[in-house]
Order: C-alpha cells, then sequence, then structure tokens
C-alpha cells in the first residue's frame, strides 16, 4: 500500500474489498507504525462488498446451484462433466439468473460512515 501511495501521491486511492477479518484499517497498526498508518488512513478510502452478497458469496451461491442441479450424481468422465456444467450455465444464463442484493443504499452509507470513523 505505502508504493502505492508513493507512486500515486496526489490520487485519492478507493480499495474495494470482500469483508475478510483482516481487511481493516487496524490491520495496518500490525505492519507498520501509528504515523505511517494516519497517512495511510488519509490516503486511502476503503470499500467493503456486502458481506452476505459478495462478488465471492456469489460464486458460492452459484457453485451450490451447479452442486444440486446438476452435478448430484456420479458423471463418468471429464468430457461428459464438461457438457453439463457447459448445459446448466447456458440454461442458468438464459434463464437470466441473478443474486438477489439485500445490502440497501442506506445500510452502505451507514456502514461506510462507520468504517471511516476508525481512522
Amino acid at each position: 500500500m505505502i508504493h502505492v501511495a508513493e507512486k500515486y501521491p496526489e490520487a485519492e486511492i478507493r480499495v474495494v474489498q470482500d469483508n475478510l477479518n483482516t481487511h481493516i484499517d487496524g490491520s495496518f497498526y500490525e505492519r507498520f507504525e501509528p504515523e505511517e498508518v494516519r497517512k495511510l488512513c488519509k490516503k486511502f478510502e476503503f470499500h467493503c462488498t456486502p458481506k452476505k452478497a459478495s462478488w465471492l458469496r456469489m460464486a458460492e451461491i452459484g457453485f451450490s446451484a451447479l452442486s444440486k442441479q446438476s452435478l448430484d450424481r456420479r458423471i463418468g468422465d471429464i468430457e461428459a462433466l464438461g457438457s453439463e456444467i457447459k448445459a446448466w450455465t447456458e440454461d442458468r444464463n438464459g434463464k437470466r439468473v441473478k443474486v438477489r442484493w439485500r445490502f440497501t443504499t442506506e445500510r452502505c452509507k451507514r456502514e461506510a460512515e462507520e468504517a471511516s470513523s476508525q481512522c
């Protein structure tokens, strides 16, 4: 992060990340001196993906659906597996299946304000 801050000294940098427990500004204190942490917190603006609908969670939901809907039996060889996955993917995409986001804009703003007050 220091290298990025040094390379772009005039930029306001936004970091989008998942909600891994190590992805908090407090973890900077484990690596850097407090003065450096304060500089980094001023330089970087952190945004977290919603805990219950992050990109990782969306992938997990998709794999779970694939497993239950198409891979719930023995498949004899790799070619058949590829065909099953392709057919399932085309069907799902054709139906335009989406993950319903339940993370509201208001909640996002509230949590962002809480997170920024920690710096």
